[in-house]
């Protein structure tokens, strides 16, 4: 518990400390963010604002989850786990795609960085090398970062992504991955469309994982093979990247809350959703995390539905897509938006984890 504090804690110090050297260097250097023309009119005031925060908040992940390490060398011991290197190597290939597209904008004066193609191919390599990578690395009783069968709380054994010949269901289960990254980090990166929404959405989402990573160490098949306990491996090292995770977005929230002094960019959007999506992976709850996190479902499927019924019978739905938009050009005011966001991923995240802790009173037979 000691370890998994200090991970939050250090990563908002980082975060908190460093967020506004960037704010003074990227105002220096003329480094802001290009505003899309078609958006509302009250954006347009937020022309030149620093952009590629994202950068902190990075930081702030590595430095709190080596934190924990380095204070674990000195007590229980352990170091990184194959589970926890491998979300932080997706959350970290997917801050430098961000990274790129972010520079690209601002380099090139717009509002459109990296081009469809380039960006798909970024995450694809990314989910390629994660995807094989998750069912490597057998731990304690075999037990990989990650499995090829579909799960909500648990694994659901009669879900198997990878059917039929070995090939085969790798490609299937390697296209899922792709899927389930390239999904999450869109969501994260449409919801980021006023200041503090998606910095304060994430830090709801990254406290219910601090809580439900270390519940599944606390019950870990393997240290007690007790009813209700969790095939998971290396549950405890994954929790000190969530709490590093939380830390980083409270302590770029203190920068980006309105009127925000810089935005995370691609950068941080495209990390943090790289995060959440391995996550889900290695936590094996990957349907209970679109609960969770249901309000970036919303906002994806919200443009997805816009473009949909356009396309098809020349109108918008929506005022304007993504859904927060649609609801601040009915004349909310942005903090209005914003806050009334943050209670529904409250109320998301209460109950995601609700139907988390559900199930283990259901599986230890003390709710009958």
């Amino acid at each position: 518990m000691t370890q998994l504090m200090l991970s939050g804690a250090v990563a908002f110090i980082v975060t908190v400390l460093l967020t506004p050297v960037l704010i003074r260097r990227f105002t220096a250097d003329g480094i802001g963010q290009e505003i899309r023309e078609e958006g509302p009119a009250s954006h347009q005031r937020k022309r030149g604002t620093p952009t590629m925060g994202g950068i902190a908040i990075i930081a702030g992940l590595v430095a709190g989850y080596v934190a924990a390490h380095v204070l674990g060398a000195f007590t229980v011991g352990g170091g990184p786990t194959a589970s926890g290197l491998l979300v932080l190597f997706l959350a970290l290939s997917m801050g430098a795609l961000g990274f790129a597209d972010d520079f690209i904008k601002i380099y090139k004066g717009r509002n459109l960085g990296l081009n469809k193609k380039a960006k798909l191919i970024g995450q694809l390599a990314a989910a390629l090398i994660f995807g094989v990578l998750l069912l490597r690395f057998p731990g304690g009783d075999d037990l990989t970062p990650g499995s090829t069968s579909l799960s909500f709380i648990r694994d659901i054994s009669t879900w198997n992504l990878a059917p039929g010949p070995a090939w085969l269901g790798m490609v299937v289960f390697l296209v899922f991955v792709f899927i389930v990254i390239g999904g999450w980090t869109n969501a994260v990166n449409l919801t980021d469309g006023l200041d503090g929404l998606a910095a304060g959405a994430m830090a709801l989402l990254l406290i219910t994982y601090s809580a439900i990573t270390f519940w599944q160490f606390r019950y870990s098949c393997g240290e007690s093979a007790v009813p209700g306990c969790y095939t998971v491996r290396d549950p405890l090292d994954v929790s000190f990247l969530a709490a590093a995770g939380l830390g980083a977005c409270l302590g770029f929230l203190w920068w980006n809350a309105a009127p925000a002094q810089i935005f995370m960019g691609d950068t941080g959007s495209l990390a943090l959703g790289g995060l959440v999506a391995g996550l889900g992976f290695v936590t094996r709850t990957e349907l209970l995390m679109a609960i969770i996190g249901f309000l970036f479902v919303m906002e994806v499927v919200s443009v997805i539905i816009q473009v949909a019924v356009f396309q098809t019978v020349g109108k918008r739905p929506f005022r304007m897509a993504p859904l927060h938009h649609h609801f601040e050009n009915g004349g909310w005011a942005e903090t209005t938006v914003v806050i009334r966001f943050w209670l529904l991923a409250a109320i998301f995240n209460l109950v995601g984890f609700a139907l988390f802790y559900g199930d283990w009173l259901l599986e230890t037979g003390l709710l009958q």
